[in-house]
């Protein structure tokens, strides 16, 4: 799962108008671009196996701290934490809805890996495997976009920036899905993921300087 986790981050922002969609489109990708860190650290592990998926030559085969169940718990608690801190972010309302976006990447997860996510540690493997159907994770990840986006239309007035942005992102995927190449180690999958993340991030910071005050969205 890529582009679909950002499916969260609309309907984050739709739901709750305080939170910054750049914010949101970080703590939905919380979970990997920590994952990019540790791997990078040595302290998680994924080597490249030859068609291990039809979607990806991941084997993802240690990753405790960041794709088990009581991790990702864990680390949507620590959001919960960093919003109350923040004093225009602060309360229950908008700590839920952002810890719930990092959670919502291990549940988006869980669906189309295979079972190398787990309950703790290396204990209970769970994955439905949808990466072993390319074409359907693929339509999955772009029903997911666009379901978040159209709701987030539905609560702003200028929308232009919105919906190329959606197709911007949809864009990637395909190109991801069908066309780039795999990588070549772990590393470089983590550093391309680290840039990938931020730079959407930006991306979402720029455009929602196009939408209404605040105040217009209900």
């Amino acid at each position: 799962m890529f582009i679909g986790h950002y499916s969260a981050s609309f309907a984050g922002k739709a739901a709750e108008k305080r939170l910054p969609l750049w914010l949101l489109f970080i703590a939905v990708q919380f979970i990997d671009v920590l994952w990019a860190i540790f791997v990078l650290l040595g302290v998680e592990k994924v080597r490249i196996v030859p068609g291990f998926t039809a979607s990806n030559d991941l084997d993802l085969y240690y990753m405790p701290y960041t794709h088990s169940l009581v991790g990702a718990l864990g680390w949507s608690v620590v959001a919960y934490a960093v919003c109350q801190m923040i004093p225009r972010l602060r309360g229950r309302r908008p700590g839920l809805i952002l810890a719930s976006a990092v959670f919502s990447h291990w549940i988006l997860d869980l669906i189309v890996h295979r079972p190398d996510l787990t309950l703790y540690d290396s204990v209970g493997k769970m994955g439905f495997g949808l990466w072993n159907y390319r074409v359907p994770e693929f339509l999955l990840e772009i029903a997911l976009l666009v379901a978040g986006a159209v709701w987030l239309v539905k609560k702003v007035g200028l929308k232009g920036r919105l919906i190329a942005y959606v197709c911007v992102l949809a864009a990637v995927q395909f190109a991801s899905t069908f066309l780039l190449p795999q990588p070549t180690s772990g590393r470089a999958e983590a550093l391309t993921a680290l840039f990938f993340y931020l730079l959407l991030a930006l991306i979402a910071w720029w455009m929602e300087r196009s939408f209404p005050a605040n105040e217009e969205l209900s």
